[in-house]
């Protein structure tokens, strides 16, 4: 079973290999439709993670403000979602 992720009527991402951690999807770079993405200048920090880079969204004539997250040089712990994205802020995660 695949795992989507889609806001405002497009389809973000779509992948039968997510990986979960702390309740969220992280989707391979892979299976993400980048061209909704534009590079924000917002992280945050995990103590076992690392430092997160966020992504807005631009789908369906509107825009989810760091609605994406990646941890593109995580610590040792988190190494398995290295290349992986996540997403919050309204975007829908479900089974198709």
């Amino acid at each position: 079973m695949a795992i989507e992720a889609s806001w405002n009527g497009e389809v973000l991402a779509l992948s039968d290999e997510t990986v979960m951690v702390e309740g969220n999807h992280y989707f391979p770079l892979d299976t993400v439709n980048e061209e909704f993405f534009t590079e924000s200048e917002t992280t945050s920090f995990c103590a076992w993670k690392g430092t997160a880079n966020y992504y807005s969204i631009n789908a369906g004539g509107g825009c989810n403000m760091d609605a994406v997250w990646i941890y593109r040089e995580p610590k040792e712990k988190a190494e398995h979602i290295r290349g992986h994205v996540a997403f919050w802020k309204g975007v829908e995660i479900r089974e198709v």
